[in-house]
């Protein structure tokens, strides 16, 4: 009976989805262009949403994780949202406007021109490691371009996905945007979305990416990897240090662009492990306290667990960054660690770790480092410390990663006119800022046919007249 019922549930949930997205398709059809107004009136309402409700979300966000410091929460994803809402609707009206094209040679008098168009129905997947930001941020994108849009959230984030769904029902009709607890992600992504937007694991994506191909839908995937970290000959230490850690650490390690690992100078490693060594436990001195996260689940921890014990195993040099700290296997902490002289055969330098573990190694020559980073999979962030020119030029031009931070980390994703994307197995297409915009529209041509038009000198029977005028037409095309 209990079984039965469970089924029952689970059918009803399903339905509903499909349901939400016919009710979603056939207002699209009734009205598929939102005015200026009207989008600008949805993304005030998610800005309401998000001020009048920081708190709350906070703390849903804290109790998902088990512990998360509220300020990570609020600075990191709160108001990252409020900003790239507030950007976003600065530009709406002039990205919208149709784009003037230049015509061809044959149509000088006619006129061409580019219509951003909404596709339509817009699903989006969110994980659970920055929960809101990952879901508001491509959903303000998503509802700048005209669209309306389904969202399925991580279910380790169960009380945020209760919270939102609420609010969001609160103002927003279900066939503009709805957020749907409790839907399974097969289910989800099986639906003929117009446009599909999943932010994972590259595993879960290449899934995705097979359900989205059973109906021709675009995806955009944003998936991660090992971004690596370089510190030039030139640069101090401790300024690296520091915007290194904050970046590693924060959400203990659990940011897809967070640095995976680290190319120091070997002359100036023990610099560096000195500098870790005092900064991170000024920053948490008690990694059980609120300010240290906690590891999302059970399942991570342990892999976590393992990884580090792997690493030890063969050969690396474990540093514990606080002192008197050991893991918490009831709050599923782990304190910051540095893995030095890692190895290839390990785990750490094989997956991403997403997790509060920093492998570094040493460098004689920038070479040594770009071959490294060339033979592996292109990554989601490249982060680069120096302010020699020559430098920068040679990793920007010989490396392909989906952003590039100089002298910081991961900043570049909270810069609203650059568009944010991975490339190969960290991912593909981007959003944010007009890039976003441009992702979730139809850029429809128009050309509008002269009144009196060249090409109809070039109606058949052909005569050596035509051969003449191409002739012509090659020699003075512009």
């Amino acid at each position: 009976m209990a079984q039965t019922a469970q089924l029952r549930h689970f059918d009803v949930i399903e339905n509903r989805a499909q349901q939400v997205f016919t009710a979603q398709r056939e207002a699209y059809q009734r009205h598929p262009y939102p005015s200026l107004e009207e989008r600008k009136a949805r993304l005030d309402k998610i800005e309401r949403i998000l001020i009048d409700n920081s708190d709350a979300i906070a703390d849903a966000i804290n109790k998902d994780f088990g512990c998360r410091a509220t300020m990570e929460s609020k600075l990191v994803e709160i108001f990252s949202c409020l900003d790239g809402i507030r950007s976003t609707r600065k530009k709406i009206k002039k990205w919208m406007k149709p784009q003037r094209r230049h015509t061809s040679m044959l149509f000088a008098t006619g006129s061409n021109r580019v219509i951003p168009q909404p596709k339509g129905v817009v699903g989006i997947v969110s994980p659970w490691n920055y929960p809101l930001f990952l879901t508001i941020s491509p959903l303000t994108s998503v509802l700048a371009a005209g669209n309306r849009a389904m969202i399925k959230m991580a279910s380790n984030s169960s009380n945020l996905c209760a919270l939102l769904a609420e609010k969001f029902a609160e103002v927003f009709a279900e066939d503009e945007v709805a957020i749907l607890p409790g839907v399974k992600a097969g289910d989800f992504s099986t639906l003929p979305f117009d446009h599909m937007i999943f932010t994972g694991s590259a595993d879960a994506g290449r899934t995705v990416m097979r359900s989205a191909a059973e109906n021709l839908t675009p995806v955009t995937l944003e998936l991660g990897g090992k971004s690596p970290t370089i510190i030039g000959e030139d640069y101090d230490i401790e300024t690296a240090a520091g915007r290194i850690m904050y970046a590693k650490f924060l959400n203990a390690g659990q940011t897809c662009l967070a640095p995976d690992y680290l190319f120091v100078p070997e002359a100036k490693k023990d610099e560096f492990v000195a500098a870790a060594k005092r900064i991170i436990p000024e920053r948490y001195p008690d990694t059980n306290d609120s300010s240290y996260t906690s590891v999302i689940d059970e399942k991570s921890y342990r892999r976590l667990r393992a990884t580090l014990d792997d690493a030890e195993a063969k050969g690396a040099e474990l540093v514990s960054l606080v002192p008197g700290t050991s893991y918490n296997d009831v709050m599923r902490k782990i304190p910051p660690h540095l893995v030095l002289a890692p190895t290839e055969e390990m785990t750490i330098l094989q997956e991403e770790i997403f997790g509060p573990l920093f492998p570094v190694m040493t460098y004689r020559n920038i070479d040594e480092v770009l071959d490294f980073i060339n033979k592996r999979d292109r990554p989601l962030g490249l982060y680069l410390f120096t302010n020699d020119k020559a430098l920068e030029h040679k990793v920007l031009y010989s490396t392909i990663s989906g952003g590039v931070t100089i002298n910081n980390c991961i900043m570049h994703i909270a810069q609203h006119d650059l568009p944010f994307g991975g490339i190969g197995p960290s991912g593909m297409g981007q959003y944010h800022g007009y890039e976003g915009f441009l992702e979730f529209s139809k850029m429809k041509p128009v050309f509008t046919n002269p009144k009196v038009s060249a090409l109809d000198m070039y109606n058949p029977p052909y005569t050596s007249k035509h051969e003449r005028l191409f002739k012509m037409l090659v020699k003075f095309a512009r």
